[in-house]
């Protein structure tokens, strides 16, 4: 069964192919002795929890489909809790047996998933190579004398080698996707506290992140929506703030990039990026260079400022009583955070807001960046020679993603001339993550890539239907100051609003630049004579909807627009006496190509 997708389980077990007793023993006899490995579940452990997926089967009255992961392996990175075995965070000496799960786990279980083992990790979860274990350096999947990538390098060898159909690690600078970018498959990194962390040992507790590994987009995301919960114990966890709406399968996409991408000297994960760059192209996007430098300058203070003491914080005390039992780069990783001041804590915490102003304006205006996973590969001898600086080229593309309160989908793009895999990340602002989940859709079902390490196709995914707004959002026609890229397009955005496709309207409409408005704005009024205007659409969440509609000034409102297709959405109207002293650009067909002309003209 090894490969298997969670809908293969499901499969198998709904025709009466397989029963979890018979297929997770044979499974379990099948696991090996090898370094992606911490502890593997001995018969009696695998048995009680059988057992337990018994008597939540009986509860469902045999109905598998109300128990979504239902017979379905998965392993856990060794710095999660899991009742009665132990947890030790990649350090023999720090090893302690929980009395209770960690939140994750409780909730995969419920779910009907069956765990199977405890995975190898860079120790206290310090590090994106993998190899800072007592237990051995996890390899790479593909070749053995590359790195798999850290800190959740157990969890990301043992999905892309099929050996189980997922599993969980933690992210709080890249661990979550570097592994997953080295390896093949899918990572998951989601917005911060959307996920609990109680029961996981903590790196850095306000950054921390629970991860899936997966080997395709659809599974990532039904085990996302087993885990992402509030949790009232965990003082990190926290709600979406308003519905987000999920963006279409068929929409028009900007996703940027960097303007000046760094590769460290590495001209084949270069040309890998380039070639995943024009696949968007071809898919339709409109791909948006971007300054990425107050992005990598958060990225630095993850690690040359104070958050290096919330390490401390986790673990500091054990390091110093113990220091012969920890990995000496993890040591002076996080002894470095012991002499750091709680005035430096909030310099740096003025200073991120600052940036964060900087970097939202290189988020605003796209549906999602784009980045390689990581710049570069490493061999695992070249990585021991030359552990600090090679690690910290990892994170180039990860460390700045949760100081920002970002999301990311980490996917498979393609492979490498040398045959490794070449990953790429997509990343949005918080509660972004169905957008990600449906640009990768997208992404895999235009070319679907092998299952890991194995000569399988990942299956065509389900994409979402844009026919009708998302649950719970009004579907918006936008034709000014709103498009993307233009000065009141964070009014949307701000709301969580979602970017569906660009589009026109039906050819009865006249667009008008009103005069006196600032900034300037289109007015679209309905006539006899008229044309196809271009439009954005946009899924607003009805809990947001009020609040921005309230923010339309006269001779504005909002009314119904018939598009040139025959669908009605909800769009801005004009109060035909504006058209007195408005000026008709109803020939430049929309607002954006009108405002370009009118550039062109101010710099003659």
């Amino acid at each position: 069964m090894h490969f298997s997708t969670i809908q293969d389980w499901a499969t198998r077990y709904r025709r009466g192919d397989a029963d979890p007793t018979t297929a997770l023993d044979k499974l379990r006899h099948s696991l090996d002795d090898d370094p992606a490995w911490i502890y593997r579940l001995t018969a009696d452990e695998l048995q009680t929890q059988l057992d337990a997926l018994a008597t939540r089967l009986d509860a469902v009255a045999g109905d598998t489909r109300r128990l979504p992961l239902y017979g379905v392996p998965f392993a856990v990175k060794d710095n999660i809790d899991v009742a009665g075995l132990p947890t030790t965070a990649g350090c023999p000496d720090y090893a302690y047996t929980p009395e209770h799960s960690a939140e994750a786990v409780t909730r995969l279980q419920a779910a009907g998933a069956v765990l199977m083992g405890k995975t190898n990790l860079d120790q206290f979860a310090t590090g994106l190579v993998g190899t800072r274990s007592p237990y051995g350096a996890v390899p790479n999947a593909f070749n053995a004398d590359y790195i798999s990538g850290g800190s959740s390098s157990g969890s990301a060898s043992v999905v892309a080698r099929g050996l189980m159909a997922f599993s969980l690690g933690t992210d709080t600078a890249g661990s979550g996707r570097v592994p997953a970018g080295f390896n093949n498959i899918v990572g998951v990194k989601s917005t911060c506290g959307a996920i609990s962390t109680r029961g996981v040992v903590p790196a850095c507790r306000t950054l921390d992140c629970v991860s899936i590994f997966a080997l395709t987009v659809d599974d990532a995301e039904t085990v996302q929506q087993a885990l992402v919960a509030f949790d009232a114990d965990d003082a990190y966890s926290r709600t979406a703030p308003v519905p987000t709406a999920v963006p279409g399968a068929r929409a028009s996409i900007r996703i940027g990039v960097p303007q000046q991408p760094m590769f460290c000297g590495d001209d084949q994960a270069k040309a890998s990026f380039e070639d995943a760059v024009a696949r968007w192209q071809a898919l339709g996007a409109e791909i948006v260079p971007l300054d990425f430098t107050p992005l990598h300058e958060v990225a630095a203070l993850l690690y040359q400022g104070p958050w290096v003491a919330e390490r401390y914080a986790a673990v500091g005390a054990f390091i110093d009583a113990h220091p012969d039992a920890v990995d000496p780069i993890v040591a002076e990783i996080v002894q470095g955070g012991r002499d750091l001041s709680a005035v430096d804590a909030f310099r740096a915490q003025y200073r991120l807001a600052e940036l964060s102003r900087s970097a939202r304006t290189v988020l605003d205006g796209v549906d999602a960046l784009l980045v390689p996973t990581s710049p570069s590969i490493y061999r695992i001898a070249d990585v021991q020679a030359e552990p600090v600086k090679l690690n910290s080229n990892l994170g180039i593309y990860t460390n700045f993603v949760n100081l920002l309160d970002c999301c990311a989908l980490a996917l498979p793009g393609g492979f490498r001339a040398d045959g490794l895999p070449a990953g790429i990340t997509l990343i949005a602002p918080a509660w972004q993550d169905a957008r990600l989940n449906a640009l990768g859709r997208r992404w895999q079902a235009a070319k679907p890539w092998p299952l890991g390490t194995s000569e399988r196709t990942a299956p065509a995914p389900v994409l979402a239907d844009t026919s009708a707004p998302a649950a719970d959002c009004v579907r918006l026609a936008v034709v000014g100051a709103h498009l993307r890229g233009m000065p009141l397009n964070t009014q949307l955005t701000e709301r969580d609003a979602v970017f569906v496709e660009q589009t026109h309207t039906a050819d009865n409409y006249r667009l008008l630049a009103l005069a006196g408005t600032t900034p300037p704005k289109p007015g679209l009024i309905r006539a006899g004579d008229g044309a196809a205007i271009e439009v954005e659409l946009w899924d607003v969440p009805v809990a947001a909807f009020g609040s921005f509609v309230a923010l339309i000034p006269a001779p504005l409102g909002i009314g119904t627009l018939t598009l040139a297709d025959g669908r009605e959405v909800k769009s801005f109207i004009c109060e035909g006496w504006a058209a007195d002293t408005a000026r008709d650009i109803t020939a430049f067909g929309g607002w954006r190509a009108f405002m370009t002309d009118e550039g062109k003209s101010s710099n003659a």
